[in-house]
């Protein structure tokens, strides 16, 4: 997932104002809003009621998911006020990263304030934050050296149905709930400035296949009874998935280790989503609360909750629910954590074969491959000060506050 460029204050004001302009609109006018927003960001509607994407590039494709991204900014004023002077310190100014001394290391969240700390870093991106959902790990990648936040994983449970993984096995009869429930979503996954245009990124990646990552799952998971149903499934993890955030990837293609595949291309999904109305969604809520539509989640939800809310939305206000069809294509990948996946998957082997892939071997992996070079090859990360991040965060009046 790539981060904003500089966030600008109209759209984050503007998405203040529909907020607070839901009890103002009737069916009609958040019909209307809706048809705007949409030819707004250069959409067209087809006569099949198909959304045809603009056509753009990936930085166009960035400002598709603004509105939303800062949505969520806006909201978290607040927060941001009380908070983001507590941890500005733990963002580096380019001047304080030496690429040749850089030790990462992996954390996993566990204490608030490592939790207030991922959820700062979190705004940053041009996607908008979300809490994930069902089974959570979250680490931060943090620089020995100097004590400064690199990136961000996340992982969340993955959804049961995704066509462009499920087309790899023939799971058992019954099986295939507790199989794939030994695999898992990255929700999050990226570098902050300046490592990312260190290519900080492809470390956070390569992380993610890491021993470490399925130790600290086995830990957290073994024995651990399910919510829903109250069983408990084996504490392998075995695979992870995830889709690029514009398009073609540049970040997962051509990932490897020696030789070895980490991020494996499955191809793209079929374009459909709610990036591209979710500025509306707060409307969305209260206009179905106000006609006596429950919009709140529970078992079952998971991260269908949005998208049932907006398909009851469309429908209330008489248009087709195929405007979740957005029509841009995500590239779906997969990371193997295991030898024998296919056959694990399809229940011909009775136990996960784990690839060895420690940590500390894809950091200097990293270092030679991707950090070096980029370090002579690209300028401008020196110039980079923690400071901006207020600029990307506070709107204009709070900038100084912090």
């Amino acid at each position: 997932m790539a981060l904003s460029r500089r966030q600008s204050d109209r759209p984050i004001a503007r998405s203040r104002q529909l907020d607070n302009s839901v009890t103002r609109l009737d069916p009609a006018e958040l019909k209307k809003l809706v048809l705007d927003k949409l030819r707004e960001a250069g959409f067209v509607m087809a006569k099949d009621a198909i959304l045809q994407p603009p056509a753009v590039d990936k930085d166009g494709l960035r400002q598709l998911h603004r509105p939303a991204a800062q949505l969520e900014i806006a909201l978290r004023q607040d927060w941001l006020r009380q908070h983001l002077s507590r941890y500005l310190h733990s963002f580096a100014d380019g001047n304080e990263i030496t690429p040749e001394c850089i030790r990462p290391a992996l954390i996993e969240v566990v204490t608030a304030q490592q939790h207030n700390l991922f959820r700062v870093a979190r705004l940053l991106w041009s996607l908008p934050f979300s809490k994930g959902y069902g089974r959570r790990l979250r680490f931060l990648i943090m620089e020995e050296a100097n004590g400064k936040l690199i990136g961000l994983l996340a992982l969340q449970s993955p959804p049961l149905s995704f066509p462009a993984r499920d087309r790899l096995f023939r799971y058992p009869p019954g099986k295939k709930t507790e199989l794939v429930n030994q695999t898992m979503d990255i929700q999050t996954l990226g570098a902050v400035p300046p490592y990312d245009r260190l290519l900080g990124g492809k470390l956070i990646a390569l992380a993610a296949a890491s021993n470490e990552i399925r130790q600290v799952y086995w830990r957290k998971y073994s024995e651990r009874a399910t919510e829903m149903e109250g069983r408990i499934l084996p504490p392998h993890l075995v695979a992870l998935t995830t889709t690029s955030a514009f398009g073609r990837s540049s970040l997962y293609n051509r990932l490897n280790y020696n030789g070895t595949v980490i991020a494996e291309s499955l191809g793209y999904t079929e374009g459909y989503g709610t990036f591209h109305l979710m500025e509306l969604y707060p409307l969305f809520r209260e206009f179905l609360e106000s006609q006596g539509i429950s919009t709140r989640g529970g078992f079952g939800t998971g991260p269908r909750r949005k998208w049932q809310t907006m398909v009851r939305a469309l429908d209330q206000l008489g248009l087709p629910s195929d405007l979740l069809r957005h029509g841009v294509k995500q590239e779906v990948f997969l990371f193997r954590l295991v030898n024998n996946l296919e056959a694990y998957m399809e229940g011909r082997d009775a136990e996960p074969v784990y690839r060895n892939l420690p940590f500390s071997e894809l950091v200097a992996w990293w270092r030679e491959r991707w950090l070096l070079p980029r370090a002579e090859r690209v300028n401008g990360w020196r110039e980079w000060r923690k400071e901006e991040i207020k600029n990307l965060l506070l709107l204009e009046q709070d900038k100084t506050a912090t």
